[in-house]
């Protein structure tokens, strides 16, 4: 990679403007933006008009652009520039998670036959360096687990209902007049952000690569204020976590779905729209890694560093990848200690539950307690329904049945039937 950096950027919304901003502040790095495409030529930008254009072509085909910047949010569109600019030999450096979540077999593929480095450090944990430390600092380190706040718009949202007492969806009202979460807020509140940045996470941290349905993911739509009431009596706070955990069966337990979180655990320190990292390795214990997760600077941070990185012609070596040929795989053979939520009268089959732990009734607000296998919850849509709030216990994963009798669980049936 040359030591001049001429880059062109595709998009100039809360990312690409920052990114234009910083790269002002920095000129020590001797990287320039050359041209911007953006969609609508009439809207008016921070920027000299002439930086802009709607020809992707121009960028794309230019050779003195030597990397190409990539943050927009059609999916499809960012595939399409990605693919083109690396079978141009051009580096390029992308934020769109979904879209490398999606396609990443085929990018590891056209990399491999190109040889051009694309780096996307924004699309894991926005200013956290996850995946950067996942290839560098323990590239030959047995991680045991991570835990992740991968998702500031839906953290801000839980905060402000745990914190001021507020609904959800007054939460995300205010989520979204600040520009932590997006008018659709779909791919947030229901989980599927955190799950594509799952995707990355173990692509970079075991060597795995999946799709979304490949594992167990939920988010925070049902989330109510007597969840919150309930998180507080216990000393709990309610955070949306990406995780995975090495399975003493061999396997590895991989989800995104809500959990309580104790007050002495480091995601309990994690509020608003910062995002936290805990990594379990086999040589360092565990260390924990905290920044903003949304937001124009936090995001742009990221995305600088990668073309700084780009300057001494670093690329991801993908070593887990190659350490885990037929190795490690994505288990379900384990259990989950769940809280549920319900409304009156809602059937609730306890004969799915492999122990029951606490069942609570009282007018408005009914929960259990219990242990339930990962393949039944992926068979039963029952929690996903409205009115019907599933979070994780503490301390949730078990690859063990349980060795006891419970008589509670025989109990309630007795009572019920």
């Amino acid at each position: 990679m040359p030591q001049q950096l001429t880059i062109g950027l595709f998009g100039f919304g809360v990312v690409g403007e920052g990114l234009y901003k910083i790269l002002l502040q920095t000129p020590t790095l001797n990287a320039q933006i050359k041209k911007v495409v953006i969609k609508h030529a009439d809207k008016i930008r921070n920027a000299p008009d002439e930086l802009f254009t709607t020809d992707a072509d121009e960028l794309l085909s230019d050779p003195e652009i030597n990397v190409i910047v990539e943050v927009i949010n059609d999916t499809d569109a960012a595939f399409r520039i990605v693919s083109t600019a690396l079978k141009n030999g051009k580096a390029v450096v992308s934020a769109s998670k979904k879209m490398i979540a999606e396609n990443l077999p085929k990018l590891l593929l056209i990399q491999e036959a190109t040889g051009a480095p694309f780096l996307y450090e924004s699309a894991a944990c926005a200013s956290i360096p996850v995946i950067r430390n996942l290839e560098e600092y323990y590239d030959n380190d047995l991680l045991s687990a991570i835990q992740a706040i991968a998702n500031g718009s839906t953290n801000f949202i839980l905060s402000r209902l745990f914190d001021d007492g507020i609904s959800f969806s007054e939460a995300l009202e205010t989520a979204q007049e600040l520009g932590f979460a997006e008018t659709d807020p779909t791919l947030d509140v229901d989980g599927h952000d955190a799950a594509y940045k799952l995707q990355i996470i173990l692509a970079h941290a075991y060597g795995i690569i999946c799709q979304q349905n490949d594992f167990l993911f939920s988010g925070i739509r049902n989330i109510g204020l007597r969840d919150a009431q309930y998180a507080r009596e216990k000393g709990y706070q309610i955070k949306l976590v990406a995780q995975a955990r090495k399975l003493e069966n061999g396997g590895l337990a991989a989800f995104v779905l809500p959990q309580f979180i104790k007050s002495t655990h480091p995601l309990a320190l994690v509020k608003d729209e910062y995002n936290g990292v805990l990594i379990e390795s086999g040589f360092s214990d565990q260390q924990f890694f905290y920044g903003k997760g949304a937001g124009s600077f936090p995001t742009a941070s990221a995305v600088l560093s990668d073309i700084s990185a780009l300057s001494y012609n670093y690329r991801y070596a993908y070593k887990k990848l190659a350490q885990n040929k037929g190795g490690l795989g994505l288990s379900d053979d384990y259990f989950l200690s769940i809280y549920l939520s319900f409304e009156e009268n809602t059937p609730i089959p306890l004969h799915h539950f492999e122990s029951i732990e606490e069942w609570h009734r009282e007018p408005g607000f009914n929960y259990i307690t219990g242990r339930i296998s990962v393949k039944t919850l992926w068979r039963n849509e029952l929690w996903r329904q409205r009115g019907q709030s599933l979070i994780l216990l503490p301390d949730a994963i078990s690859d063990k049945p349980s060795t006891r009798r419970d008589t509670l669980k025989a109990s309630l049936e007795a009572f019920l039937n």
